[in-house]
């Protein structure tokens, strides 16, 4: 408990809390589509692999979102750039309350969901902004906890729709989010950590960078495993066992309940042990329990359990990556955060079309699950190959934060193309 209250003395929590019921918010709107998943399917008679797009589409467009938004970040601050996302998102969500009435509607509501998933970049540097390196990996990992929104979506959601019509659920949610967005504004203030006016180059050198791709084909599996399943878990429960709409929604729930509250556990045993250290443990973890979802899916007890052991996985990963990231952009962390947080959320969009495309062609999830598998375990030895280079440049011994007169000069300053 006083390791606890150090850390928060050390930076300026009421804006850390900003963060996080901000990221809660947009992230329980960005699942939305996915949480009333077999409402949708049911209303126009999809198939699995229309209704893995479906789902999909959501998280496609907020992946393609988060670079813009931490860009504008730099120019009007990232409290300003939160708020201009919010009134977006309330926007857009009045226009699903007004006009979604078909499936082809209900793609381009995707595409405005999808305003909801830019806020990561930005939620996470402005909720550690105004801590020190050393507890960057807990700060970051509170602040992501706002994944827990997918909790919200999938516990309220389904029962709304069930009483008040899916459509009915876009209109509450919009009011939703009036919540986050006065708070925001009360509470936050904007971190000293001012990163520099950039030019475009700069803003993508992390494609450039070796280290740029290593970070964000691992985030393809912790975080892109983490959205693309918490969406798609409602349709599948539905389906595989034959559930109610909402115990489908339950059910999800207690996966990604788990999956949210690990993850500030990830930053925290990422300070500790390293970044490097954690995620090698959680892509092993995440690996053997997918792979073991793929063959139990005759028991929805078990499958439960599973998932939720895989959740944690991913969740805790999430946080043991960003734990890393300010450390190896210490300047330029939102910039970076969402370039990475880009590219693995595309990666989240391929889950739901993986598991659909399974089930419509060949009657079972199980090869879905055997593909996000094999990419678990090619991310493990992606990033332990690349580890070596990391503990010689820029990190301590496991991916621990180095020491200020242990830091090498220059390349961790700032996003410079590098061979």
């Amino acid at each position: 408990m006083s390791h606890f209250k150090t850390f928060l003395r050390s930076g300026h929590w009421p804006t850390l809390a900003a963060s996080f019921l901000y990221f809660d918010f947009t992230f329980a709107i960005w699942v939305l589509n996915g949480a009333m998943g077999p409402f949708i399917a049911e209303a126009y008679g999809l198939n699995a692999a229309q209704t893995g797009f479906m789902v999909s589409v959501p998280i496609l467009a907020g992946a393609l979102m988060r670079f813009p938004l931490g860009v504008l970040s730099q120019y009007i601050g990232r409290k300003n750039a939160a708020m201009v996302e919010m009134g977006l998102i309330v926007l857009a969500l009045l226009y699903g309350y007004s006009f979604v009435d078909s499936y082809d509607s209900v793609l381009a509501m995707g595409v405005l969901l999808g305003i909801a998933g830019g806020s990561f970049g930005v939620a996470l540097s402005l909720g550690s902004g105004w801590f020190p390196a050393k507890y960057k990996g807990l700060a970051m990992g509170i602040a992501g906890a706002g994944n827990s929104g997918t909790v919200m979506a999938v516990l309220f959601a389904p029962p709304l729709a069930m009483h008040y019509g899916w459509t009915t659920v876009y209109g509450l949610a919009a009011l939703s989010m009036l919540v986050p967005m006065v708070v925001m504004w009360v509470c936050a203030k904007e971190p000293p950590d001012r990163e520099p006016h950039q030019r475009l180059r700069t803003h993508v050198a992390c494609l450039f960078e070796k280290d740029g791709w290593v970070f964000s084909l691992i985030y393809v599996v912790t975080f892109g495993g983490f959205i693309g399943l918490a969406s798609f878990l409602p349709s599948y429960f539905y389906d595989q066992f034959k559930v109610t709409k909402v115990e489908a929604g339950q059910l999800t729930m207690l996966a990604t309940l788990v999956g949210s509250a690990v993850r500030v556990l990830g930053g925290h045993l990422a300070d500790r042990l390293g970044g490097v250290t954690a995620l090698t443990g959680v892509l092993l973890l995440v690996a053997a329990s997918l792979m073991a979802c793929g063959f139990a899916g005759g028991s929805v007890a078990l499958t439960t359990a599973l998932f939720m052991l895989c959740f944690a996985g991913l969740g805790a990963g999430n946080g043991a990556l960003f734990q890393l990231v300010p450390l190896r952009w210490p300047l330029a962390t939102a910039v970076a955060g969402s370039m990475i947080g880009e590219i693995g959320a595309l990666g989240g969009g391929l889950v739901p079309n993986a598991m659909g495309l399974s089930r419509q062609f060949t009657g079972s999830y199980l090869w879905g699950f055997a593909a996000f598998t094999v990419l678990a375990l090619a991310m493990l030895v992606l990033l332990r190959v690349a580890q070596k280079r990391w503990t010689r440049t820029w990190v301590g011994a496991g991916g621990r934060a180095r020491r200020p007169e242990a830091q090498p000069g220059g390349a961790t300053d700032s996003l410079v193309p590098q061979a």
